[in-house]
């Protein structure tokens, strides 16, 4: 298991999220962050008053990924995130002791999840839940 964080420029988000959907990787945690890598930063003038801003604005995408999973789920942020100019972002790639799915108990390469398999058992446990709502009444 792995630990797959990646810092992308704010414009190239939804674009990433579209590869990483298209590739079937669809759980991840997103937030806001600020840094700066080789780009530095840029010189802003506003009121005729200048300022440097040296913390630029990303987002960081965190994605637990079982062995498996981690070529594609690399290429795809990589193919939606990459303009080809400083300050596309970075990939770290972590190796991940252990997870435990919070509702079930379940630990592990099973607690990640990721497999279409197990994708196709929760879109039919939901499923069904919803259909029995409707024909209840």
């Amino acid at each position: 298991m792995k630990l797959i964080i990646a810092y992308v420029k704010l414009e190239r988000f939804k674009e990433v999220k579209k590869e990483l959907y298209k590739a079937d990787v669809l759980r991840m945690s997103v937030s806001k962050s600020r840094g700066c890598g080789k780009q530095g930063g840029f010189v802003e003038i506003f009121r005729a008053t200048k300022a440097e801003v040296t913390l630029l604005p990303k987002i960081r995408i965190e994605i637990a990924v079982n062995d498996s999973f981690v070529e594609k789920t690399v290429e795809a942020i990589i193919k939606g995130a990459r303009t080809g100019e400083v300050g596309d972002g970075k990939i770290f790639i972590l190796p991940l002791e252990e997870c435990i799915r919070i509702r079930t108990g379940e630990r592990g390469m099973a607690a990640v999840g990721g497999g279409s398999v197990e994708l196709e058992r929760e879109m039919s446990i939901a499923f069904s839940k919803s259909t029995r709502k409707d024909n209840r009444g």
